[in-house]
């Protein structure tokens, strides 16, 4: 068999055995390659699976409800708004290496919107501003942002899996520490949030240039601080934060 055609047949085979007795039948360095790759691709299949499951805890104890997983990303930036996404996954839904929004790599996370955004069931955005942001307070207006991307859906849900958040709502809530990581809902909701905000942030970048939102997406980097010092506050910082707010002060 040709080493094209053994890689073809690879891949319909998932039985460790059948794996095993190829490789014992194979004397070519190049086929045993091959079975190995193949061997380690089943075993990242399995793990990603298992974590699958162990992050559908939530839904799985709900799963007679329409489950709504939301998060919120943009609290600790000194620029841009909070941003929030509520969403609801469709049924028997599998996305995997689906986690939280942080531990994702920009490529990961991209190809994980777009198939979120071709599957799910619904999802909304919600955002406040940075001047609610300045007036209310981040933990505030991270709710508020939470509460307008709920109310935004078009299909109703029954249960709300929040990060570590109430929202008050009146429907079932589960306030879960570390639920971007611990429900998969809720990790569709980070990466959803995360990507639209960090084009918010890109499109500021080019108001704004010679901070470096499009980078660093508001933190307070090396660069941005630098900037800060050498080009002033834009209408995107948020004067509350510190070192925006002793800026302000000074000019």
């Amino acid at each position: 068999m040709k080493l094209s055609d053994l890689k073809l047949k690879l891949t319909l085979l998932t039985d460790d055995h059948e794996l095993d007795a190829l490789y014992a039948a194979e004397t070519r360095v190049g086929a045993r390659k091959l079975i190995d790759s193949r061997r380690r691709a089943i075993a990242r299949e399995r793990e990603q699976r298992i974590n699958y499951n162990l992050a559908s805890q939530f839904e799985n104890q709900y799963k007679d409800e329409i489950i709504c997983g939301i998060d919120e990303v943009g609290r600790g930036p000194l620029a841009g708004p909070v941003v929030a996404c509520a969403v609801i996954l469709e049924d028997n839904h599998y996305y995997p290496g689906l986690t939280d929004s942080k531990k994702l790599s920009r490529s990961k996370r991209q190809s994980l919107e777009t198939l979120l955004l071709e599957s799910v069931s619904d999802y909304a955005i919600g955002i406040a501003s940075i001047e609610e942001i300045d007036a209310i307070n981040i933990y505030e207006a991270s709710k508020l942002a939470m509460q307008r991307a709920v109310e935004a859906l078009k299909v109703k849900p029954s249960v709300l899996l929040i990060d570590a958040m109430q929202l008050n709502t009146g429907l079932i809530e589960e306030a879960i520490i570390k639920g971007d990581e611990r429900s998969v809902s809720i990790s569709a909701a980070s990466v959803l949030a995360k990507e639209y905000r960090d084009r918010m942030m890109a499109d500021y970048d080019q108001q704004y240039p010679g901070y470096g939102f499009a980078d660093n997406a508001g933190y307070g980097t090396k660069k941005h601080l630098e900037a800060i010092e050498r080009l002033g506050i834009t209408p995107i910082h948020r004067v509350t934060f510190e070192p925006v707010k002793s800026k302000m002060l000074h000019e």
